[in-house]
């Protein structure tokens, strides 16, 4: 049997459809996976990685505001329907997954005009609009949060479940000792984990490299800075400070040795990326991105799960003063892992298994 994947431009709706692509291979050792993703994403090199076929579509944006690029996402929206449809035909799968994402829209009602079921999750705590849009033709609807169960409505309330969020296995696999090795560790220095997403963060970015100066001696930075920002900025940033700061574009395999060092991560708000902390349990400074990032930290903070910077208003100095006063507060650092444990706890295979099966 061959089962489609869709979702890219960011590596948000990739990684906890990895996930479950590990669970339905385990059960079914003999399926096919193919995955529909953007010509310019992050995503096509991370799941080369996993041995997947990758193909791209041509994805436009769904704006609600006037602009003139929407005449040109009309067209490629259209052009990415009717490649959607040749998959359908050629492919032939038993269905299709998708996290969100514009390139999972024509995908999805492609698949629905074949007779194809398919299944949308949703992670963050605003529904994104791809998501409402593949709504009325999914079989099954999934959120990581059970507050999101109700987001898509009473006609839609039967095929909505709340499964939780699917994490990755091979991120429980980093070793210490791997990381020393790979990062040339300091063994008496903590680590800060500091990463911008796949594409990474311009501002986060900027915020790192502010607060390197102030961190000398307090601890050794392993900052992932994103495959399509510049690089000058860091790349100076590592020759001034290359006792305890490196900088890397990309991760795949080292992302778990990474986790595994590291006693606090730095992060933006992306679900994908807050599910893996989640079930690491690290304590962790998010800077959300503005927008829906922003409401995915925001009750994880009250809660007293993770501690949040608003981008418009920290600096440099601000970041360095948390990270130094976390560093030093161990009790704060127990309480915050075993909160965002609890907030967000991680999809069970069981689950995710019993959703393939009903499918099928």
């Amino acid at each position: 049997m061959k089962i489609i994947f869709s979702g890219g431009y960011t590596l948000g709706p990739v990684t906890p459809l990895l996930a479950v692509s590990e669970v339905i291979k385990k059960h079914y050792p003999n399926v096919e996976f193919l995955w529909i993703g953007t010509k310019k994403g992050p995503e096509k090199k991370l799941i080369n990685e996993q041995g997947i076929k990758f193909i791209t579509l041509p994805a436009g944006k769904f704006r609600r505001y006037l602009s003139p690029w929407n005449l040109i996402d009309i067209a490629k929206i259209i052009a990415g329907f009717f490649k959607a449809l040749k998959i359908m035909w050629q492919e032939e799968p038993v269905i299709c997954i998708s996290a969100g994402g514009f390139v999972s829209v024509p995908v999805h009602f492609a698949a629905w005009l074949f007779g194809v079921p398919t299944w949308i999750h949703q992670q963050d705590v605003i529904v994104g609009l791809a998501n409402k849009l593949m709504a009325p033709v999914a079989r099954v609807i999934s959120t990581a949060l059970k507050d999101n169960v109700q987001s898509f409505g009473k006609l839609r309330i039967k095929k909505t479940i709340w499964l939780g969020n699917p994490v990755r296995a091979e991120i429980f696999g980093g070793n210490l000792v791997n990381a020393e090795k790979i990062f040339n560790l300091k063994k008496n220095l903590p680590v800060v984990f500091a990463m911008g997403g796949g594409t990474g963060s311009m501002r986060l970015n900027q915020l790192i490299i502010q607060s390197i100066p102030h961190l000398k001696g307090f601890c050794q930075v392993i900052h992932l800075s994103g495959l399509e920002r510049p690089q000058e900025l860091v790349s100076r940033a590592q020759e001034l400070f290359a006792d305890y700061y490196q900088v890397h574009k990309f991760f795949s395999a080292e992302m778990k040795d990474a986790y595994s060092a590291s006693s606090i991560v730095i992060s933006r708000g992306g679900f994908g990326s807050l599910s893996e902390i989640a079930a690491l349990g690290k304590p962790a400074i998010i800077i959300p991105k503005p927008g829906h990032q922003i409401e995915n930290v925001r009750f994880l903070n009250q809660a007293g799960a993770v501690i949040l910077l608003d981008e418009r208003t920290a600096d440099g100095n601000l970041l360095a003063k948390t990270i130094r006063e976390l560093l030093v507060d161990q009790i704060l650092q127990r309480q915050m892992s075993t909160q965002i444990q609890k907030m967000l706890p991680r999809a069970s295979e069981e689950k995710i298994l019993a959703i393939i099966k009903a499918m099928l």
